[in-house]
């Protein structure tokens, strides 16, 4: 244990602040640091910590003062001691200022917390467990460093023996030690006769952690800001077919305004293989994909060019003043040589100034559902499709052409579209419009979809009805069970066999928009509220 204490710790070290077998901590005042080391004696102790007061006496008057933690010898908690006098089951927490010190996000399921950087990287901070509590070394030091404290690692540690210290060759006694950071004593005692243990061993002392220089604490103000780092990607090649590379540095870029006239414009186009973008697709939490844009919740976006079908392309510019370095190394890794310019749609909403609509289908999709959505809500009161719940909005998010033929991408976004247009069905309003005779016999979404647009006389809703079984008995023969023959049948209708699994599902999507588009006509015709 003594050597376990006095090891060299690394700043991404998950420190034990607090366990149930010995060991507490406390923050101590630098001024108080001396007084700390003279003492092997804990400083705090279990249960303190909390607001209270103190009375103080000069001759026959009182005066009583409110403490913010309960001493005024200016000692803090890290770890607080939460009792309920057995009503209720009590627990540890983590001081509320380092908490929001550090911004840190309460992951309550698990008890952990973590922490976003600039980039929207992830990082685990602290760990609560019912007998222990974890946290990061760096953000201690940073903590530490505004508060110009020390942490005091406090420790008591017991061993029992059976035997006594005679037979253990041991004599009764302590020995004690000091360093510039920490202070211990080891003590050897008998027990007597009380119960079985003989003798007893005890490790009693205190590891001070330093805090960091102020300029290292993170906090702005105090830190002085990094200079931003670019990465430089591919813009062309030359007449021998080398690649030519450059800075994506807005400032080291030429613009319309006269600057960096010999160096490359900030209007250059970039290119990218497609799949630069599943690592966003697969964190619809964090990140969102839309058209011509990017985003990571409110930390930063990008502008992207993403209305080919096999690559993606920005402004070298953007890329630099937009992206964080680590999300430029990682546009970086899939950089390609240009081929041609830009869309279309990118350029003429970027270099023209029109608000002009994706042709994409994924783009359509979702703009064509969003007005199902709003439409039924305004002529029906109520949706065709029911709303998605909160831990099923990632399909809608994830709606894409693949940028690969990967079974699992093909698989996975099947299972988004028939989440999104058959198991959404609206089935209990569906049944005040189907006679009471027939309900009972109409066992599903899609037949009941089927009969009422009979009863109100539409036509050309077959070739849909049709579609949405095809694509539920894709999703049932190929993503809920295993694929046998079920799955080359129905894979048939969709010609899975002569095509690529990008081609087929944007075709599958395709049809997804006419039938988009078909809803949005029947809630238009009114013919549905005649009928009900």
């Amino acid at each position: 244990m003594i050597t376990w204490l006095n090891r060299d710790i690394t700043m991404t070290e998950m420190v034990t602040v607090y366990s149930s077998d010995g060991i507490y901590c406390a923050f101590i005042p630098v001024s108080k640091v001396e007084n700390c080391l003279a003492d092997i004696s804990w400083d705090f102790m279990h249960g303190w910590g909390m607001p209270g007061a103190v009375e103080y006496h000069e001759g026959k008057s009182k005066r009583v003062a409110y403490l913010r933690y309960g001493n005024d010898r200016g000692i803090e908690p890290l770890v607080i001691d939460r009792e309920f006098h057995g009503m209720q089951e009590d627990y540890v927490e983590i001081s509320e200022e380092f908490r929001l010190f550090h911004q840190l996000y309460h992951d309550r399921k698990q008890d952990r917390y973590f922490k976003y950087d600039d980039s929207g990287s992830e990082y685990l901070i602290a760990i609560v467990e019912p007998n222990r509590v974890q946290i990061r070394l760096k953000e201690i030091r940073q903590f530490l460093a505004i508060k110009e404290m020390y942490l005091s690692l406090q420790f008591d540690y017991r061993e029992h023996s059976v035997y006594t210290l005679e037979e253990l060759g041991l004599e009764k006694g302590s020995e004690e030690n000091r360093g510039d950071l920490f202070c211990w004593g080891l003590f050897y005692g008998d027990l007597g006769c009380r119960g079985t243990d003989r003798a007893f061993s005890r490790l009693l002392g205190k590891r001070l952690i330093p805090p960091l220089p102020k300029e290292k604490s993170g906090l702005w103000g105090f830190t002085k800001k990094e200079p931003k780092k670019y990465v430089d990607f591919i813009i062309g090649l030359d007449e021998n077919g080398n690649e030519i590379i450059h800075t994506s540095d807005p400032g080291e870029l030429a613009n319309n305004f006269g600057a960096n006239p010999d160096a490359p414009h900030y209007l250059t186009p970039v290119q990218f293989r497609k799949q630069v973008l599943d690592k966003y697709y697969q964190q619809p939490n964090k990140y969102s994909v839309d058209s011509g844009v990017l985003y990571c919740g409110s930390l930063w976006c990008v502008g992207i060019d993403n209305h080919f079908d096999d690559r993606v392309a920005a402004w070298l510019g953007d890329l630099g003043r937009d992206l964080p370095y680590e999300e430029q190394l990682h546009w970086r890794s899939f950089n390609i040589p240009p081929t041609g310019g830009v869309s279309e749609t990118y350029f003429r909403r970027q270099i023209l100034a029109q608000a002009i609509d994706s042709d994409r289908p994924e783009h359509e999709f979702r703009k064509l559902y969003d007005r199902v959505q709003s439409e039924c809500k305004k002529s029906l009161g109520w949706q065709i499709l029911l709303p998605l719940a909160q831990k099923d909005f990632h399909y809608l998010k994830a709606i894409r052409v693949p940028s690969t033929d990967e079974q699992k991408d093909f698989d996975d976004l099947i299972l988004a579209l028939t989440k999104i247009l058959v198991d959404s069905l609206n089935e209990k309003e569906f049944n005040k419009l189907i006679p009471a005779s027939e309900r009972n016999e109409i066992k599903s979404g899609i037949l009941r979809l089927e009969r009422i647009l009979q009863m109100c006389g539409f036509s050309g809703y077959e070739s849909h009805i049709q579609f949405l079984r095809n694509l539920q008995n894709l999703r049932s023969a190929g993503t809920a069970h295993r694929k046998g023959n079920n799955y080359q049948k129905i894979a048939k209708e969709f010609n899975v066999d002569n095509q690529s699994l990008s081609t087929v599902f944007k075709g599958i999507l395709i049809l997804s928009i006419k039938f988009l588009d078909f809803l949005e006509f029947v809630v238009h015709s009114k013919k549905i509220i005649a009928q009900q």
